[in-house]
């Protein structure tokens, strides 16, 4: 993990796990590119296991609430962006929208073993949508919406109780070249 504090969405304190090639941070937000072939992924379905997805994260500790509005250029299968809040390599939580046929509203819960869910998303899902992750003790909610969808609950999921977790918007290219994603805006809320 880098250890280098970048200033974002009006705080410091966020530090880059595996950083882009490319990214800028303005008072615009977060813009990025992905790296080639990256993602996070173990072990289910096709034995792979990637750690090598880009998270801008914060080392948050107790109940949260992390919600963040971004668009992105998807162009090839599994190109993703969103929200991750992660204990370490073997625990954590990916929600946002991935490419696959389609886009799709997608939440990856990993305890050892990763599995996928899916939701088709609605058309809007090609502007800007906003993505949630609900920390609440060992209960991670996750919800998002579109300019043409209300709040939705796509998951509730367990992640094991932590001190601390790292958690921020995330970006993977696992069978594409990298492509670009905007986070316009992140709000935290800390219980």
């Amino acid at each position: 993990m880098s250890m280098d504090r970048v200033a974002a969405f009006g705080g410091d304190g966020w530090r880059w796990l595996n950083p882009p090639p490319d990214w800028h941070v303005d008072e615009r937000g977060l813009r990025l590119v992905s790296g080639p072939g990256t993602d996070f992924w173990r072990t289910t379905h096709n034995g792979q296991e990637r750690d090598d997805g880009h998270v801008l994260g914060r080392m948050l500790t107790g109940d949260f609430r992390m919600t963040a509005t971004f668009s992105a250029d998807y162009r090839d299968r599994y190109d993703q962006a969103g929200l991750m809040i992660r204990i370490d390599e073997r625990n954590w939580i990916k929600a946002g929208i991935e490419l696959d046929g389609g886009l799709h509203m997608s939440a990856v819960v990993t305890r050892d073993f990763s599995d996928w869910s899916v939701l088709p998303a609605p058309e809007a899902a090609d502007g800007p949508v906003t993505v949630e992750l609900e920390r609440d003790g060992e209960t991670v909610t996750v919800r998002y919406r579109t300019a043409a969808a209300p709040v939705t609950m796509v998951r509730m999921a367990y992640l094991p109780p932590a001190d601390e977790v790292l958690a921020g918007p995330m970006c993977a290219a696992p069978e594409g070249s990298g492509f670009e994603a905007r986070f316009t805006t992140l709000r935290l809320a800390q219980a």
